[in-house]
């Protein structure tokens, strides 16, 4: 009976079985195929694309600020650490010489023998001469007890120091970590503004950056975008920056410092954003200002939101040639007023030292110096 049995088939053997199976992956590739075009990013426009990337920059440059407020307190905990290091090792080595002296009045003691000075007195020959000899040795006694002292503060000198540069240490590793976030966040937001361009079409790029230069029509940007990277004609803008924006002409300043901070910026014209730089070759926008201002012979210091602090607060209306005028609601930008309602300022990567109106951003406060 078995014999005559038909052997069973799967229900998807067979031709049926390859059909099934070749409409299963159809189904699977229509699914996929409308799975990904329904989570595809869509096409920004050209403004669109402006508008983010100038968050970004902005973003970026709240970053670079903060990143140099944390390079100043590294430096600074730096230079603490390696002070309270190099006074330790001074102390340390005075302790050393003062653990010998004493070492070797300790030796000497053991060496003249250890009778009762009465005893000895008593078995001299001559007690006039070993009189004379134990004043002296009393006077040694308190060299011997002076020297203990000095060896006892000497560590206890040394004991601070040491405590005192682990803390330098603790703090200094603190500032660093926060140095590589601060960085981190820059680059990201640098890059991720450059991934937004690389969108455009080359007209578009072209009209964009027409746009920052100030100069429509140019399709050419300046300079180092602060990581490397290089726009083209970076000769171009450092021309046309140095002859837009207001007039070369003699500054009417307050004062001659204001004068030589003015003249100063206006040496700088043309030369790349990058962030972080303080000069001679590149600057952000703080390091701009601070670099102008102690070309005056004025120390300012570092960050946007320190330097707005750094002088007598002025309104708007009372601008002078020379104000640090400041701007966005996180004080992250800071340009200098040259008069005419225009200022010098280092305005972002790829945009070169240049002069500006003060109208192009938010204005948020502006600081009289020296």
């Amino acid at each position: 009976m078995a014999a005559h049995r038909k052997p069973k088939q799967s229900p998807l053997g067979g031709q049926a079985g390859r059909t099934a199976a070749t409409l299963a992956l159809a189904s699977a590739a229509t699914a996929t195929l409308f799975e990904g075009s329904g989570h595809a990013e869509p096409r920004l426009t050209a403004a669109q694309v402006k508008e983010k990337v100038d968050r970004l920059y902005e973003e970026a440059e709240v970053a670079t600020e903060r990143y140099n407020g944390a390079k100043e307190k590294a430096d600074e905990a730096r230079a603490a650490f390696e002070r309270l290091r190099d006074e330790a090792a001074r102390r340390t080595q005075r302790l050393n010489t003062a653990r010998d002296g004493l070492g070797a009045m300790a030796a000497a003691q053991y060496r003249s023998g250890g009778l009762d000075p009465a005893v000895q007195l008593a078995l001299t020959s001559n007690p006039d001469q070993y009189l004379e000899r134990a004043a002296l040795a009393e006077k040694a006694g308190d060299r011997q007890a002076a020297a203990v002292s000095a060896v006892r503060r000497e560590l206890a000198a040394v004991r601070q120091l040491r405590g005192e540069s682990t803390g330098r240490l603790d703090a200094l590793r603190e500032h660093e970590t926060e140095l590589r976030r601060q960085k981190a966040a820059v680059l990201g937001k640098l890059q991720a503004a450059r991934t937004l361009l690389a969108r455009l079409t080359a007209q578009e790029r072209a009209r964009y950056e027409a746009a920052e230069a100030g100069r429509e029509g140019s399709g050419t940007t300046a300079g180092n975008d602060g990581t490397g990277g290089t726009a083209t004609a970076a000769n171009a803008p450092t021309r046309a920056d140095r002859s837009s924006g207001g007039e070369r002409g003699p500054v009417t300043a307050p004062n001659g410092r204001a004068a030589e901070a003015i003249s100063f910026a206006h040496a700088q014209l043309g030369k790349p954003y990058v962030w972080g730089a303080t000069g001679p070759s590149a600057y952000d926008c703080s390091g701009l200002t601070q670099a102008a201002w102690r070309a005056a012979g004025v120390s300012l210091p570092r960050t946007t939101y320190t330097q707005i602090n750094a002088g007598r607060r002025v309104s708007r209306s009372q601008l002078a040639p020379g104000d640090l005028i400041f701007f966005y609601s996180g004080i992250s930008h800071v340009g200098l007023y040259i008069g005419g309602g225009q200022m010098i300022h280092a305005p972002r990567p790829g945009a070169p030292v240049r002069v500006a109106p003060i109208d192009e951003m938010p204005f948020a406060g502006a600081t009289r110096v020296g």
